[in-house]
């Protein structure tokens, strides 16, 4: 079928697309700009198309579509040993349209960002690179695919952070791939741990592989559990989860703002569509896996709120809300194992929020990229005012914050109120008994409820604290705030300026009529998440549903006006002016990641290593005092050896000849012996150094390699 064979041409024209843009652009950048957007909108047509189709097929199919069988799919058996196995159905449909459109616009967006970048080809070499990779992980229907995928987009992605080449992008991209690098190896231990028990990786076979193995005993449940966990912690560090979310705050700022965009709003995404598939298939309905992803989510979704509160960078503080928002997706995804059958609100508002955030940091990092390709900061205190005067900026940007601060009438409303109307839902069914408390009493979840609320009034406060500095504040320079207002007209050009504006309209569109966008979205894509179909209806503007989100924005207001403008604030030359207040000694990556990896555990291991070479060195000492006693020597050499002692002797007495003879008037007196004996211990020394380096030991692996290999073809 044609639909089949589009699917792996989903992922790997994009890659040939970067080999032809890399080849275009050493010889035309302007034509190099050309072809990279035309390769994203053609990929992004292909996409819309294999939507389209599948949401026809779905449409006529009803139920099926809804099932945990995949309506279409494609196999390339034996690449890499287990083969390439991709799948489409309404979800994977769904994220693979938004991939595809937000490379669209933030390729597009990059031509006018990147005009005085250096490094160009470069980067839009990694870009379509990193297209194809993703793709592939979201059109993945086994693990190891999504694997593979999932690898190869966290070592394309590190040239983002890296591309300025400066220190502080340098250090971000070392913290980036050493996350990704170690998360990598943990999901494939668990990848190898699953597969060993289950006996297989495909998406669609794993929960009944599973159920299973962890009915049939003890210990295979046991092993199931652990590679959940390992699988876990792979996939949450590309999510930002806490406590691996450490790359996220130093990764965006130092990144080109398209290029965050993409990190903040798909590769996330790419991460907890990971998440999804542990959680809902492997752990389907477990109120144990769901408790531990709610504890996660709510501590991720409290810490990066807060982080956000407290950043004066533009770019940082989106990245901290990325954080959080992951963990308003983690709370819902949570929620689904503790709701069992009942989980459709939960099911929904996650799926509804990981739309919402992957287009609001679509929207948020480029009009925070117009920002900084106009002036080059990203402070506060210095970005201050340059909103003003620019209507169309403002608008865009107001369009972000309205949406992602939940405010009624656009589209995170709708799905933080889903979400929060599941954790409702979950409190009055053990208040009336319907469900019993397992791991979490009525009143842990109302605390959990209450963080909720309380994050939620932290991203209303940070991006109303981001917006009055923009747009209503002005620069306390006055010739600086001069100089932004006549930059009115020429910050941004007409397409750039469509890319955004396009994007923003859709915030609104959405939630103004979420019951025909927004549950049409959810009812396409639920089906991978849950078996179960949602048949009932949300009134998203009642009383009660409008009650939480105002909650959220009361305290946001209070917040803002109490703890921004009277604790993060302070006068200074009669202004008053933006105050880091967090601590420089908070910071995780600091103060235990970096000193742990680079300090205690190689200490650790170092004394450990000691003592185990001391205890090899006693027993030899032992025995050669003991069972093997060293001979005595006839005559032993004080240096060198007896080679070395004949050769110099004779050389010695050569040497005496002609000083006797030819060499009278200018003798010489050199003694050969010593010379040779310390040539011989600077030979020794060197092969021993030899033989003990890593590069030795690489080369006679490789050697043995290559002759088992010559022997097995000869046999």
């Amino acid at each position: 079928m044609e639909g089949n064979y589009m699917l792996p041409c989903l992922v790997v024209f994009p890659m040939i697309g970067a080999l032809v843009s890399y080849s275009v652009g050493r010889k035309n950048k302007t034509a190099r700009d050309h072809v990279a957007n035309a390769i994203v909108i053609l990929e992004f047509m292909a996409m819309l198309y294999v939507f389209c189709m599948h949401h026809m097929a779905w449409q006529l199919a009803g139920d099926v579509a809804n099932s945990f069988g995949y309506p279409s799919s494609f196999r390339i058996p034996g690449f890499c040993g287990m083969g390439l196995h991709f799948a489409i159905d309404g979800f994977r449909a769904l994220y693979g349209l938004i991939a595809a459109f937000m490379w669209m616009m933030s390729t597009i967006f990059s031509k006018e960002y990147f005009i005085h970048y250096r490094n160009r080809n470069r980067y839009y070499f990694f870009l379509l690179l990193t297209l194809g990779a993703t793709m592939g992980v979201f059109l993945s229907s086994d693990l190891y695919t999504t694997f593979l995928f999932f690898e190869m987009m966290s070592f394309t992605s590190y040239v983002w952070v890296a591309h300025d080449e400066k220190a502080e992008s340098l250090r971000a991209a070392e913290t980036y791939l050493a996350v990704a690098v170690t998360g990598g190896l943990v999901m494939l231990m668990g990848l190898l741990l699953l597969y060993r028990e289950a006996g297989t990786l495909e998406i669609d076979e794993i929960y009944e592989a599973c159920r299973h193995v962890m009915e049939g005993s003890e210990a295979g449940r046991k092993t199931i559990y652990i590679a959940g966990a390992c699988m876990l912690f792979g996939f949450g560090a590309k999510a930002g989860a806490f406590p691996l979310h450490i790359w996220l705050p130093k990764a965006h700022p130092v990144a080109p703002a398209p290029a965050s965009a993409l990190l903040s709003g798909i590769l996330t995404k790419a991460g907890i569509f990971g998440i999804l598939v542990i959680s809902c298939r492997i752990f389907l309905y477990d109120a144990k896996w769901g408790t531990l992803i709610l504890l996660i989510g709510m501590a991720t979704m409290l810490l990066g709120a807060v982080l956000a509160l407290f950043s004066i960078n533009l770019k940082r503080t989106l990245a901290c809300s990325s954080v959080s928002q992951i963990g308003f997706i983690l709370v819902g995804i949570g929620m689904e194992g503790l709701l069992g059958g009942e989980n459709a609100l939960a099911v929904r508002g996650s799926l509804l929020h990981m739309v919402n955030h992957s287009l609001f940091k679509l929207v948020l990092f480029m009009a925070a990229g117009v920002v900084y390709m106009n002036i080059h900061k990203l402070d506060l205190n210095e970005i201050r005012g340059f909103g003003r005067r620019k209507p169309l900026l403002q608008f865009i940007f107001l369009m972000g914050a309205l949406g992602i601060g939940g405010i009624p009438l656009w589209s995170g409303y709708v799905s933080k109120t889903l979400i929060h109307e599941g954790i409702v839902e979950y409190i009055e069914a053990l208040h009336i008994g319907h469900l019993q408390p397992r791991f979490l009493s009525a009143g842990a979840m109302k605390g959990i409820e209450w963080i909720f609320l309380i994050s939620g009034g932290c991203t209303v406060a940070y991006m109303l604290k981001l917006y009055v500095a923009l747009f209503v504040e002005k620069n306390r320079d006055d010739a600086v705030q001069k100089k932004y207002d006549g930059l009115c007209r020429t910050y941004m050009n007409k397409t750039s300026a469509f890319v955004l504006t396009a994007s923003a309209l859709l915030f609104p569109i959405m939630g103004m009529f979420p019951g025909t966008v927004m549950d049409s979205i959810a009812n396409f894509g639920e089906g991978f998440m849950t078996p179960e179909k949602f048949t009932g209806s949300v009134s998203y503007f009642s009383a009660a549903n409008l009650k939480g989100g105002l909650i959220s924005i009361a305290m946001g207001v209070f917040l803002y006006f109490v703890l921004v403008r009277k604790w993060m604030m302070k006068a200074e030359e009669g202004r008053r002016v933006y105050v880091d207040r967090w601590n420089p000694y908070w910071d995780l990556e600091n103060a235990v990641y970096r000193p742990l990896m680079l300090k205690i555990l190689p200490m650790v291991f170092g004394v450990v290593c000691r003592v185990f070479d001391s205890l090899v060195d006693g027993l030899v000492v032992l025995l050669r005092k003991t069972v093997y006693r060293d001979s005595k020597l006839p005559h032993e050499l004080e240096e060198g050896t007896y080679l070395t002692h004949v050769l110099g002797m004779e050389m010695d007495g050569f040497v005496h000849l002609m000083n006797r003879t030819f060499w009278k008037k200018i003798p010489r007196r050199e003694g050969y012996e010593h010379r040779l004996a310390l040539k011989h211990e600077e030979m020794q020394e060197n092969s021993t150094i030899i033989r003990r380096s890593l590069s030795f030991g690489l080369l006679l692996f490789c050697a043995g390699l290559i002759l088992t290999l010559v022997y097995l073809l000869w046999l």
